[in-house]
C-alpha cells in the first residue's frame, strides 16, 4: 500500500481540481489572456476572487476593467491548484505591473493543512510569480476571516498563517495587505450581513474590499 503524502507535499504539489468545470475553464482562462491587447493587472486566487465576475461584477466594471485586468480566480482552488495552472501557462506571455494573490483559506477549511504548509504553498506560489514575472508587483493580501467568532479553530489558523505569510513581503516587489479589519466588528466577530456562509464575502462587501485596496493598487500601478 502506497502512503498517503502529507498536506505538505500536497499543497506545495501542483495538481488540478478535478471538478469538471475546472479545466474547462483554465483554457477559457487562456484564450482570454490571449485576446486581450494587455494585461496590466491579475487577480489570483480561488472562490473569493473568482466571485469578481459574480456579486463583484459591477465593482470589477468601475474599478478594473479600464485597467486591462485578468480575473484568475478559480472556486475551490488551493496552493496546489494554482501552482498547476501557473505551471500550464495561465501568465505566460503577459507583464502585467500588478498581480494582486489571494489564496489559502481552501487548505485551511478543505484539509486543515497545518499553517506552516499553507504558507509554505504560498511562498511557492510567489516563487513562481517571481521567475514568470520578474517585473510584476505582487500585492499580497491576508487571508480573509472566516468562521462567526475570532476564537473559532479555522479562523485561529487562517490567522496563524497570516503571520507567517506577512513575511514575505520585501516592499520592492511583493507587498503584504491585510484588510481583515474592514470585515469584522469591534468584537472580531463575523456577521452574515458581511459573509453570509462567513467564508464568502456579500455582494456588498466587493465595493468595500475595492475601496481599500485602492490606494495600494495605485500606488503600485503607477
Amino acid at each position: 500500500m502506497s502512503e498517503t503524502p502529507s498536506s505538505s507535499v500536497l499543497a506545495l504539489n501542483p495538481m488540478p481540481q478535478e471538478a469538471v468545470w475546472w479545466l474547462p475553464r483554465h483554457e477559457e482562462k487562456l484564450a482570454l489572456k490571449e485576446s486581450m491587447s494587455r494585461v496590466d493587472l491579475v487577480f489570483l486566487g480561488d472562490s473569493i476572487t473568482h466571485a469578481w465576475e459574480k456579486e463583484g461584477a459591477e465593482i470589477w466594471e468601475e474599478y478594473y476593467a479600464m485597467r486591462h485586468a485578468l480575473n484568475l480566480g478559480f472556486d475551490g482552488d488551493r496552493t496546489e491548484n494554482v501552482l498547476w495552472r501557473l505551471e500550464h501557462g495561465e501568465v505566460d506571455g503577459i507583464q502585467p505591473k500588478l498581480l494582486v494573490l489571494l489564496i489559502g483559506t481552501n487548505n485551511s477549511g478543505h484539509r486543515q493543512d497545518k499553517a506552516e504548509d499553507t504558507a509554505k504553498g504560498i511562498k511557492q506560489i510567489l516563487s513562481v510569480l517571481a521567475e514568470k514575472l520578474p517585473n510584476t508587483k505582487v500585492l499580497l493580501l491576508a487571508i480573509f476571516p472566516r468562521s462567526a467568532k475570532p476564537t473559532q479553530k479555522l479562523r485561529l489558523l487562517n490567522n496563524v498563517i497570516n503571520q507567517k505569510i506577512l513575511n514575505y513581503a520585501d516592499n520592492e516587489h511583493v507587498f503584504y495587505l491585510d484588510i481583515n479589519h474592514c470585515f469584522l466588528d469591534e468584537e472580531g466577530r463575523l456577521t452574515s450581513n458581511v459573509m453570509n456562509d462567513f467564508l464568502h464575502p456579500n455582494e456588498s462587501q466587493y465595493k468595500v474590499w475595492a475601496e481599500v485596496i485602492e490606494p495600494h493598487i495605485a500606488k503600485l500601478m503607477a
